[in-house]
């Protein structure tokens, strides 16, 4: 059987779902930055673009060549599309608002390059992207504030892992599909059209060297893991960890488990690591599409309301069973 590629997926959906066309532009831009960006990590030794670009973006972590890179691709790209009103990045400080006289529909943040620690030693990393409304009814260029909706008004969503395929995972609400780079035609090919998590797990993500820092339901929830047959689970489970969230969350699409990143108690200010507008709202929409949950501890990661553009959640996500019960040990503390 012949396979659809994406701009054949993205006609089909506007046939039978009514995808609006603008969307679909915007999607296509975006996949367009996988193929540039996918290009600039494989040719990145060869080009002088590894290392440090020597700046911090706004949360004052130090940016590499390629982040910087990476964010100028997506984000001249998004607004050339002319239907994006404004874009955020994880590597601005503000969002950037398209300079147009006309009320444009759609506003979309993204991690232009996620997993950047593992940029230099040539592991899988990503684009992360989340297209949301634009709330304004008039030409006004969007804020800030703007973009402040929980996860639940998501229009589109996904991510285009750079590994040793390069794929996309995309998802308007209707279940999750992945697609495959063909990098002989620069073509997006669907090879999944129905991407399913399973209920339960035997392969969970955290970073175990900071267990002593976490809250105590994580640690007990951990060590029950660890325990293995012989204790409460009755079953052993692997550990995995890849410290890039496009790669933890890629495994457990394909083949199940739990990723956790919880807040720990080194800084008290902030609520967790990762980032709700840019990389916790678009894999948690993804992964509750393909049938798993995705919680920050204690309440469903998209009915929180932003408050603030760089805000950063705890996330625990993937298998339908492991994040429930995670969960209700935090809600039972």
């Amino acid at each position: 059987m012949q396979q659809k590629t994406l701009a054949e997926v993205l006609q089909n959906e506007a046939a039978a779902n009514g995808l609006d066309d603008k969307l679909a532009k915007l999607i296509e831009a975006v996949a367009a930055c996988g193929v540039e960006i996918s290009s600039e990590v494989a040719c990145g030794a060869l080009l002088g673009v590894l290392g440090l670009a020597g700046s911090e973006n706004v949360q004052g972590e130090e940016q590499k060549k390629l982040d910087v890179i990476s964010n100028e691709i997506v984000t001249k790209a998004v607004l050339a599309t002319g239907v994006v009103a404004a874009c955020a990045s994880e590597e601005m400080d503000h969002c950037v608002a398209a300079q147009s006289s006309e009320r444009l529909p759609y506003l979309i943040c993204y991690d232009p390059l996620d997993g950047s620690s593992n940029i230099d030693i040539n592991v899988s990393i990503g684009t992360i992207f989340s297209v949301l409304p634009n709330p304004r009814e008039d030409a006004s260029a969007p804020t800030d504030v703007d973009f402040l909706q929980p996860g639940d008004r998501q229009l589109a969503a996904g991510y285009i892992m750079y590994g040793p395929q390069t794929q996309m995972a995309l998802t308007f609400g209707r279940g999750v599909m992945l697609f495959t780079l063909d990098p002989r035609t620069k073509t997006y090919v669907l090879t999944n059209d129905n991407v399913k998590v399973a209920e339960q797990a035997k392969e969970f993500a955290i970073n175990c060297s900071n267990m002593r820092h976490w809250e105590p339901p994580v640690q007990r929830y951990i060590k029950e893991l660890l325990a293995g047959a012989e204790g409460v689970r009755g079953k052993d489970f692997n550990m995995r960890w890849v410290a890039a969230m496009v790669a933890e969350v890629h495994r457990i699409l394909c083949r199940g488990g739990i990723f956790m990143y919880p807040r720990d108690n080194r800084d008290p200010s902030k609520p967790g690591k990762l980032r709700l507008m840019y990389e916790a709202n678009p894999m948690s929409w993804l992964m509750e599409q393909a049938g798993g949950r995705a919680t920050n501890g204690h309440v469903r990661i998209l009915s929180i309301q932003p408050e603030k553009l760089h805000q950063r959640v705890a996330v625990f996500l993937g298998a339908r069973e492991e994040v429930e019960l995670v969960t209700s040990y935090h809600n039972a503390a």
